[in-house]
C-alpha cells in the first residue's frame, strides 16, 4: 500500500476522512468509529497540555488494551508528544527505572485491571512521597525531577493524583494548531524492551516509522478495507501497536479485549465474526483451540491467522482453522516490531515452517556473529536489518545503542538465524542471553542483577528451559553467600511482588562450584543439566 501520510497523525485523519462511520476499534464494553475516536483523541491532546506534556516532552501510559490507551496515542500524535507504554506486569523495581529512566513529565493511569492489579497502590509503592504530596499539579518526588503529574481517569484523583477527566477546557485547544507541528522524523513512541543489560532499555520509534511500517504490512498480508482483526496482545508491545496501526492504515476494524481469557476471547469472536485472528503466541493460540467451547466459537469466516511457534505447534493450530491461512512473523522492538512476515498466498510448508521475508523497503542479512561478514543462504547466523521502520536508538544511552548498531547501519538483533535464497528466514535461537518467556523478552542478567540483592546469595546464573505452555521459562542457579541458607520456596518468595512474574524462576537450583571456561560461567552446560534432570523426572517409573 503506498501512503503519502507523513506522520501517524496524518494517517489516521485521512482514514477518518474517508470512513468517518465505520468502527475502529471494539472492546467487550466500548465501540467507536474512526469518527468518534479521531474527536477523542484531540479531547486527549488537551488533557496531556493540563497535564504538563508538552510538544516533544514525554508521558508514561500504565494502562491495560482499550479505548483510553488508543486515545492517549492519537493524542501524542496530535500534540507532537513522545507516548511511553509501560508493561502493566510490571512492579516498583522496572516501574520506577522507567519512569526515571525515560525521563517522563507525566504518567496516566486507568486504575486498575479487576482481579488482576491496581495501579494506584502500585505508583505509591513506586513514587516515594508521591501519596503525600500538597500540590498533585507540581510534583518534586525525589528521583524524578521531569515529573510534573501523575494522573488517573476519573473525575477526582486520589492521593497526590490528578483526575484526568477533570480537565478538560483547562488547556487551549491543540486539535488543529500546535506550537510546533509535529515532524515525521520525531520520537512518537519509545518501547521498553528487556536485553543483556541490568535494565530494560528505551526504543526510540518515530511518526514515519510506524506509518511505514503499517504500509508495509498492509500490502504483505493483504489487508483490506473492511478487514476485522481481533488482537489481544497488549499495547505496551508493538505486537499490539504495530497491528493495530495497519489496520488503520486500511481502514478496517481492530478488536481487543484488556485482559486476555479464552472465555472473553471466544465470546468476542462469535459476536464480531473477526476475518484476521492475531493471537500470535502459542500460549493464546493453545488456550483458545483447546477450549471446550471452541468448535462453537464462529471460526468459519476467518481468512488467516497469525501464529510464531516451532513447526509441530503451527501444523497444530493449522489444523484447528482448516477455512483459514495460517502466516508466521520475525519481530524485535528495535525494528518496529514486526519486520518480516509471510504472504496469505505462500505454500503451505512454507507458511508453517519459516518466519517470512523481510517486508518491501526493509533490508535483511545473515551475517557471521564474529566478523559481521554477510553468510551465503542457508548457513546460520546473527540476522541484522535495517530501514525507515528502525529505532533511532535506546532513549538517554548512545553507548548501549552503538553496541548494536553497526558502522554499515544495521541493527544486530542477537538471534540466530538462517535465509535461503528467496529472502524466507529461518529461526534458530538466540545469540544473546536472553530468555522469551510466553512471549516475553527477559533479559538473564536484569533477573541475576536483582537476585544478588539478596543478602544471603552470592552469585545468581539465570538460563532459559523448554516449557510446553510458555515455549521457555527461567531456571536460576545459585551460589550462597558463606554461612547462609535458603530455600528454593525463598528464592521465589524473595521476587514475588517485587519484579514481574514472567521474570520470576520457574525453577532454582543451589551450586557450590560452577562449570568455568577459562573465564566464564558455562551457562549451556547448567542448562543441559537442568534439561536432563527434569526429562527424568517426567519419565515414566520402571515397573
Amino acid at each position: 500500500m503506498v501512503t503519502d501520510a507523513a506522520t501517524y497523525a496524518d494517517m489516521f485523519r485521512r482514514t477518518a476522512e474517508r470512513v468517518p462511520d465505520r468502527e475502529a476499534l471494539i472492546f467487550p464494553h466500548a465501540r467507536l468509529t474512526y469518527n468518534e475516536l479521531l474527536l477523542a483523541g484531540q479531547t486527549r491532546a488537551r488533557q496531556l497540555r493540563a497535564l504538563g506534556v508538552t510538544p516533544g516532552r514525554r508521558f508514561g501510559v500504565l494502562m491495560p488494551n482499550g479505548p483510553e490507551i488508543v486515545e492517549f496515542l492519537l493524542g501524542a500524535a496530535f500534540l507532537g508528544a513522545t507516548m511511553v507504554p509501560v508493561n502493566t506486569r510490571f512492579k516498583p523495581h522496572e516501574l520506577g527505572h522507567v519512569v526515571a529512566d525515560a525521563e517522563l513529565t507525566s504518567v496516566i493511569t486507568t486504575g486498575s485491571i479487576d482481579g488482576v492489579v491496581d495501579f494506584v497502590p502500585l505508583l505509591h509503592h513506586t513514587l516515594d512521597r508521591l501519596a503525600g504530596s500538597v500540590d498533585p499539579g507540581h510534583l518534586a518526588l525525589p528521583g524524578h525531577p521531569h515529573l510534573q503529574t501523575v494522573a488517573v481517569l476519573a473525575r477526582e484523583g486520589g492521593p497526590g493524583l490528578v483526575g484526568v477527566d477533570g480537565l478538560d477546557g483547562l488547556a487551549p485547544d491543540v486539535a488543529d494548531g500546535h506550537e510546533r507541528v509535529p515532524e515525521p522524523d520525531d520520537p512518537f513512541l519509545i518501547m521498553y524492551t528487556s536485553g543483556t543489560t541490568a535494565n530494560p532499555k528505551g526504543c526510540v520509534l518515530t511518526s514515519r516509522g510506524l506509518v511505514d511500517n503499517a504500509a508495509a504490512i498492509v500490502d504483505r498480508l493483504q489487508i483490506p478495507a473492511d478487514d476485522v482483526w481481533w488482537n489481544p496482545l497488549p499495547m505496551f508491545h508493538m505486537g499490539g501497536i504495530m497491528l493495530m496501526s495497519s489496520v488503520f492504515t486500511a481502514g478496517g476494524t481492530f478488536i481487543s479485549q484488556a485482559h486476555f481469557t479464552p472465555d472473553q476471547a471466544l465470546d468476542l469472536i462469535a459476536a464480531e465474526r473477526p476475518t484476521v485472528l492475531y493471537p500470535l503466541f502459542p500460549t493464546i493460540s493453545l488456550d483458545l483451540i483447546h477450549h471446550e467451547r471452541f468448535a462453537a466459537s464462529g471460526i468459519d469466516g476467518v481468512r488467516v491467522i497469525g501464529s510464531v511457534a516451532p513447526p509441530d505447534v503451527q501444523q497444530r493450530i493449522q489444523d484447528a482453522f482448516p477455512s483459514a491461512r495460517l502466516f508466521s512473523a520475525y519481530g524485535i522492538t528495535e525494528l518496529c516490531g514486526c519486520v518480516a512476515f509471510h504472504s496469505p498466498d505462500d505454500p503451505s510448508d512454507q507458511r508453517l515452517s519459516t518466519c517470512g521475508r523481510a517486508l518491501d523497503g526493509f533490508e535483511m542479512r545473515i551475517v557471521d556473529p564474529d566478523s559481521n561478514a554477510p553468510l551465503p543462504p542457508g548457513q546460520r547466523g546473527e540476522l541484522v536489518g535495517r530501514g525507515p521502520q528502525m529505532f533511532t536508538g535506546y532513549y538517554g544511552n548512545p553507548e548501549a545503542t552503538a553496541a548494536v548498531v553497526d558502522e554499515h547501519g544495521f541493527f544486530h538483533t542477537g538471534d540466530l538465524c538462517s535465509m535461503d535464497a528467496h529472502g524466507e528466514i529461518s529461526y534458530h535461537g538466540r545469540i544473546k542471553d536472553m530468555l522469551k518467556v510466553g512471549g516475553e523478552n527477559v533479559s538473564a542478567i536484569e533477573v541475576e542483577s536483582f537476585l544478588a540483592t539478596h543478602p544471603a546469595i552470592k552469585m545468581a546464573q539465570v538460563v532459559g528451559v523448554p516449557d510446553d505452555r510458555l515455549l521457555e521459562v527461567g531456571a536460576a542457579f545459585i551460589e550462597l553467600a558463606p554461612g547462609q541458607s535458603l530455600s528454593a520456596e525463598e528464592v521465589i518468595d524473595y521476587c514475588d511482588g517485587r519484579i514481574a512474574r514472567f521474570k520470576t524462576p520457574r525453577h532454582v537450583r543451589f551450586v557450590t562450584e560452577w562449570p568455568m571456561s577459562a573465564t566464564k560461567v558455562q551457562k549451556f552446560r547448567l542448562r543441559d543439566q537442568l534439561i536432563d534432570e527434569l526429562s527424568a523426572d517426567a519419565m515414566p517409573a520402571t515397573p
